[in-house]
């Protein structure tokens, strides 16, 4: 750490050089900086997103539900680079004002329903399709209890110790050591849950089980980061076979290549509007088509 000690300032000021590798669309203000309209396509659901653990959410959730028949969940999805700013167009930002990715809008309602926030939209599709949340009162509220834990617990790992561990400027040794102890601590409460039960609600697969894989089963398979061995991932055996087990469906599959960007080419589906985008290849591998 420095030998100076930081001493905030009486009134902060937004320093636009600050903020290590997402620098660039770091601001202090919300709303739209550009004018630019959304594309539309044919489907009833039009989804906005990114391939990162909260777009990977709603992919392997809507590929859940086609997988289960229900047709009226077909999608086009379409790549958003917040990279570049592209969340904050004005089509963009009267999704989700937010700015945030994922942003889905439903046009299959009389007035074109807008929703934001990764477990609002889990949420909102498990409902319209009666889905992957039970009716039961107990089994219910035990899904929902675990979604509200995961979108409360992920900022820490991915804002808190994925920002400082990977991304910052600056290595701040308290700030990683303080966000690597509540990351492990989390990770124990899921080991501990998953001692006794298959899934995250119970014995049935859920929305919360889609909300937390992509961040905390990734993160126990050493996919986040670069920091399996820092934080001794291995250890949280539970899990592991847990995040096993769900990376082998094959809706999980395909939900994880929508909207990707990073990784072998064969892995990433820019855009995804119709179950033909994807294909396999002769050995019977999972493929984005050329």
């Amino acid at each position: 750490m420095s030998d100076t000690p930081y001493v905030p300032p009486k009134v902060w000021t937004w320093n636009k050089a600050n903020g290590g590798r997402f620098a660039n669309i770091n601001r202090p203000v919300a709303g739209a900086t550009h004018e630019q309209e959304l594309p539309r396509g044919k489907h009833p659901l039009q989804l906005y997103s990114l391939g990162t653990p909260n777009g990977i959410k709603v992919t392997v959730m809507l590929e859940e539900l086609l997988e289960l028949g229900h047709t009226g969940a077909e999608y086009d999805a379409w790549l958003i680079r917040i990279n570049e700013g592209m969340q904050f167009s004005s089509g963009f930002v009267s999704v989700n004002p937010n700015s945030k990715i994922p942003a889905l809008l439903d046009c299959s309602t009389e007035k074109p329903q807008r929703v934001f926030e990764s477990g609002a939209i889990l949420f909102y599709l498990a409902e319209k399709f009666k889905a992957f949340l039970p009716t039961d009162i107990a089994k219910r509220t035990e899904c929902m209890s675990w979604l509200m834990w995961q979108m409360g617990s992920a900022p820490y790992l991915g804002g808190g110790f994925g920002h400082f561990f990977a991304y910052a400027p600056t290595k701040i040794e308290y700030a990683i050591d303080r966000f690597a102890m509540e990351v492990k601590r989390e990770l124990d409460v899921l080991n501990q849950r998953l001692a006794n039960n298959r899934f995250i609600g119970g014995d049935d697969y859920t929305i919360a089980d889609m909300a937390i894989w992509p961040w905390y089963g990734g993160l126990a398979k050493g996919e986040r980061y670069d920091s399996g061995e820092f934080l001794q991932v291995h250890e949280y055996t539970h899990v592991i076979r847990w995040a096993n087990e769900i990376e082998a469906r094959p809706a999980v599959q395909r939900g994880r290549m929508v909207n990707r960007v990073m990784g072998p080419l064969e892995t990433q589906l820019h855009e995804r509007h119709d179950a033909s985008d994807f294909l396999y290849n002769t050995q019977d591998k999972l493929q984005a088509k050329g």
